[in-house]
């Protein structure tokens, strides 16, 4: 502190030396008229010496931060490492914005020639085709009309499908999990949401998503962009990016910026250049989540109209800063947006889910030697990813990606992005049976002298059955004991007869620790039905809609059988995990179905059985 106030003393002084030094600011003249009453008593010559420097640093203060503001970096230039200057530059920022005009603050800041360069260089390079740039340039942030997906996103073009999938994964987290209205879990909300729904609440909490409201899914995509481009500008700021063409004085015209006067706005516009960029483009900063999304619910119909993704996809790379995105990839010299079909690449999902334009998938960095080194997810994330690629083993998602704190993933195949999740957070808690067999396991070995041969002596056994809270039947004791040593495979067998009240792995469900649990898909591409027989309203198309599958998923433990994974327990009148009562039958084994979907919920739940009614789940 001290240092700074001489810094600014000796730029005091170099200014007061000037031929014409600037006035600087007192509350009162600094020498009366001579003879004139003053009513105080005369100021010391020291201490009229301390006010004049401090007046003098408090001018050069002030032209400093004016020059400061002259030279303001752009969005591109941003970082998350400003210290305390840039934290009081941000607040010398924010009231100058509380001074401008509303119409100004409305329509937002140009980039400048350069920053439209390196953006549009950034996401579509320089061989771009027009057919790529009309994928982006067609394709709004819509819900679907059809009452079975209206809570899904629709995609009409190829290419933002990775843009939409990570938009849609954080909707369905506030319309399954989290109360719209609040924007956060409510704090003493039930864990399990799979077998009730909150009164009062537009949140869902079954497969009734024809109930949803159009405000409640209005507010759930609102705080599902905001959190996202949040999370972009490590939760310090969003960007928000708008068109100047669309004139949107929203504040004062609201119920004017509606899809008819926006239509009209956008005929003609294209975006084929970084100077189309540069012409159209306005941006607005917010360092607070509230003005963040009342900014966003006055412009989401611009987010609905045809730039809507494109719009979003910009938001999201000046939110983190353009700078920041290149650094976090690995090849920087490629663009976002994929050749040759115009695909989002694994870069712009990973900034949508995990705020950094990663390349990988796997946690970490991965270490190549020479100081090189490939850069992976680094945190925990709220939606996660599975991939078709992993199990071709041509990748390896890590555990922060597969195990997300909501159980919803964004699903990527060769070609396309889709979403998968469960109405219920319990799918991704860890088999207990498992659990146990691996608690006794580690007590068996830990007593096997035998160099990992399988067998403890009588001494042990006892040892492993008090550590273990296992109660054998003395007739059991006596006879795994009777050739003065115990296999582990004859103890195993014992502990699978065992009930579990005894603490053995016996289930009076007949599960067995098999999980069965329900899982939807949903693929936002509008396709025409397949039936055939339904028209829309003017009987000459085919109905255009998403798919919404729902798929029950059987998980069995790693020792049961193949020949016995597709037997499920299920009570009279109800099935799976749905059960309240007391299991009466055991069902008959279903055939296992098999989708290209299939292998990547394999590779979160490996050996998983999926059954489902009607067309198989499409992740293309």
């Amino acid at each position: 502190m001290a240092d700074h106030e001489e810094e600014d003393l000796r730029t005091a002084l170099r200014m007061s030396m000037q031929n014409s030094p600037p006035e600087p600011k007192r509350s009162k003249p600094r020498d009366g008229p001579a003879g004139a009453p003053t009513g105080l008593p005369e100021e010391s010559s020291e201490v009229k010496t301390r006010r004049l420097q401090r007046e003098l640093m408090a001018t050069a203060a002030e032209k400093r931060m004016l020059d400061a503001r002259k030279a303001s970096p752009s969005p591109s230039s941003v970082s998350g490492s400003a210290g305390s200057s840039g934290s009081a530059l941000a607040a010398k920022v924010v009231r100058k914005d509380k001074e401008l005009s509303l119409e100004e603050v409305n329509l937002g800041k140009g980039l400048s020639e350069e920053d439209a360069k390196q953006l549009f260089s950034m996401v579509f390079g320089a061989e771009v085709t027009k057919g790529i740039l009309a994928q982006w340039s067609n394709q709004g942030i819509r819900f679907s009309p059809d009452p079975e997906t209206s809570m899904g996103l629709v995609q009409h073009e190829g290419g933002p499908c990775g843009v939409l999938a990570a938009i849609q994964a954080f909707v369905l987290k506030y319309l399954i999990f989290c109360p719209p209205e609040l924007g956060k879990v409510v704090p003493n909300m039930h864990h399990n949401m799979g077998s009730r729904t909150l009164s009062n609440s537009p949140c869902v909490a079954s497969n009734n998503f024809a109930s949803l409201t159009e405000d409640a899914k209005a507010r759930a995509l609102i705080r599902s962009m905001g959190e996202i481009l949040f999370l972009c500008g490590s939760n310090k700021r969003a960007v928000i990016a708008t068109l100047s063409v669309i004139g949107d004085d929203t504040e004062r015209s609201k119920d004017n910026l509606d899809d008819e006067v926006i239509t009209k706005s956008l005929e003609g516009l294209s975006i084929e250049s970084a100077a189309d960029l540069h012409k159209v483009l306005r941006v607005n900063t917010y360092t607070t989540r509230e003005s963040a999304f009342k900014r966003l619910q006055a412009v989401i119909p611009v987010f609905q109209s045809r730039m809507g993704a494109l719009l979003f996809l910009i938001s999201a790379l000046l939110s983190r800063g353009l700078d920041l995105v290149q650094a976090d990839r690995d090849d920087p010299s490629l663009p976002l947006v994929t050749a040759p079909f115009g695909h989002a690449s694994q870069e712009i999902v990973n900034l949508l889910l995990c705020g950094q334009a990663v390349p990988n998938v796997f946690d970490g960095k991965m270490d190549l030697g020479g100081g090189m080194s490939l850069k992976g997810v680094s945190r925990p994330v709220e939606v996660g990813f599975l991939t078709l690629l992993e199990s071709l083993n041509f990748c390896k998602v890590g555990q922060y990606l597969k195990c997300p704190k909501w159980p919803i993933w964004v699903v990527g195949s060769e070609s396309h992005y889709t979403v998968l999740f469960s109405l219920d957070t319990t799918v991704q808690d860890e088999n207990e049976l498992e659990g146990r067999e691996s608690q006794i396991r580690k007590a068996f070995d830990a007593q096997d002298q035998s160099g990992g041969g399988g067998f403890i002596s009588v001494e042990g056994f006892h040892q492993v059955l008090k550590e273990t809270n296992v109660e054998l039947p003395t007739e059991k004791v006596d006879l795994l004991c009777s050739t003065g040593f115990i296999v582990w495979s004859e103890f195993w067998q014992v502990i699978l007869e065992l009930d579990k009240s005894l603490g053995g792995l016996k289930d009076s469900t007949g599960l067995m620790g098999k999980k069965v649990f329900d899982l939807y898909h949903f693929n936002g591409i509008a396709k025409s039905d397949l039936n055939g027989n339904q028209l829309s309203s003017g009987g000459e198309t085919p109905v255009q809609r998403p798919r919404l599958t729902k798929l029950k998923v059987s998980v069995p433990p790693r020792w049961t059988p193949e020949e016995y994974m597709t037997d499920v327990a299920v009570s009279s009148g109800s099935g799976g995990n749905e059960s309240g009562g007391k299991v009466t039958e055991i069902a008959k084994p279903e055939p296992s179905q098999h989708a290209p979907l299939v292998d990547c919920i394999r590779t979160r739940w490996p050996r998983a059985v999926c059954n489902w009614i009607g067309y198989p789940p499409s992740i293309v």
